[in-house]
């Protein structure tokens, strides 16, 4: 049951991608959360999130980069850089962070070095860092200009009935992920952390109807499984950078723990928040992505981002928390040090973990640190 979503979470592409592709269709990935995939799904274009793993060198991203940065954009440069995304018609980079942002000019000049390596469809989506009504009215701009150059560009029509329809479909599958939440965090052990978290990430890479499919199917065998209701293992937390490595969750629960609750993004992050299907859809998107406050570019939010790992730390029951950050990333690994203060304070054991992204992960540092914080625990 978990082999589709295996497969596709641990490689660049998968068999859904490749069947789409053959078949004629388009294409596009797209690099931060705050980008609401139902507008391609509505013009019947597979969205994609891209991600970094399978890097094997950064003498790509380095170049352009530098040393000193998150080693996640670079990773994303470097595999474009080597044609590992020619499958994409198109890319849309946002900015969930400055080093996100500078993708946007980092790629496209690569495009000139490496021919054929930048999609004829390239997009900046811009996202406002607060969610007043001017943020808002900025943000309804963005998506209507991106489904402008879309409609232009694929020569396709997205009607507001299209989008109705994708996102009562992405609905479908948020409400499906809030279910697998709730086993995963239940005191009776029926999936492991590494498990769910292979579901979610899948999630991001495969056709939204084919998805909910197979993770119906995986609930109700969830469902129907024998409950083993003693867990020894210690309920872990995980948050912080952002991750599409099940080997890090993998590495987490090898040492001793099962990870119940993750506050990460291409994680079950925050999947209650529904698009409003009554509103303008334009509309409804633009006040549910941005509504959304949880990632750390969010100015002013920090109380909220709190209460919200508060509540999904006490729901889920855990033990300690991993405040894991890639080195250089200035975002999370401040907003982690406040988590730690605050969650300590309150008598919650947490663990601030830096790390590389990609090929330069120290994996021996990191189990030697997670089992010393175990060791804490017990």
């Amino acid at each position: 049951m978990m082999k589709t979503f295996r497969e596709a979470a641990t490689g660049i592409t998968n068999r859904y991608i490749s069947d789409w592709v053959e078949s004629g269709k388009k294409v596009v990935g797209y690099t931060c959360s705050f980008m609401p995939p139902e507008i391609f799904h509505a013009a019947d274009i597979l969205p994609y999130r891209i991600r970094g793993i399978e890097t094997e060198s950064m003498e790509i991203g380095d170049a352009y980069y530098g040393p000193f940065v998150c080693t996640f954009p670079k990773c994303l440069l470097q595999l474009a850089g080597e044609g590992k995304f020619n499958f994409l018609s198109g890319a849309v980079v946002s900015t969930g962070c400055d080093a996100m942002r500078r993708l946007d000019e980092c790629w496209r000049k690569a495009g000139e070095d490496f021919k054929g390596t930048l999609p004829e469809f390239f997009h900046y989506f811009d996202v406002p860092h607060k969610t007043d009504p001017h943020a808002l009215k900025w943000f309804e701009d963005e998506i209507t200009g991106l489904i402008s150059s879309a409609e232009s560009h694929f020569n396709v029509t997205i009607t507001e009935q299209k989008l109705k329809k994708a996102i009562k479909t992405y609905n479908q599958g948020r409400k499906l992920l809030w279910k697998l939440e709730g086993l995963r965090a239940s005191k009776n052990l029926v999936i492991s952390g590494e498990d769910a978290f292979s579901v979610a990430v899948a999630g991001t890479v495969m056709p939204r109807e084919s998805f909910n499919e197979e993770l119906e199917k995986l609930l109700k065998t969830l469902s129907n499984k024998n409950k083993n209701p003693v867990n020894s293992k210690r309920r872990i937390m995980v948050a912080g950078s952002i991750n599409d490595d099940i080997e890090l969750v993998k590495l987490i629960e090898d040492a001793g723990s099962t990870v119940v609750s993750d506050s990460i993004c291409f994680g079950i992050r925050s999947e209650t928040d529904q698009v409003n299907t009554k509103e303008n859809p334009v509309t409804a998107m633009a006040k549910r992505y941005l509504s959304n406050s949880i990632c750390p570019r969010m100015f002013g939010a920090y109380k909220q981002r709190f209460d919200f790992l508060k509540e999904k730390a006490e729901r889920a029951g855990v033990e300690g928390i991993i405040l894991q950050n890639i080195r250089f990333c200035d975002l999370h690994g401040s907003e982690n040090g406040l988590f730690e203060k605050d969650f300590e304070k309150m008598g919650v054991p947490c663990l601030r973990l830096e790390r590389e992204y990609g090929p330069l992960t120290e994996t021996g540092r990191m189990k030697m640190r997670i089992e010393a914080f175990f060791e804490r625990l017990s």
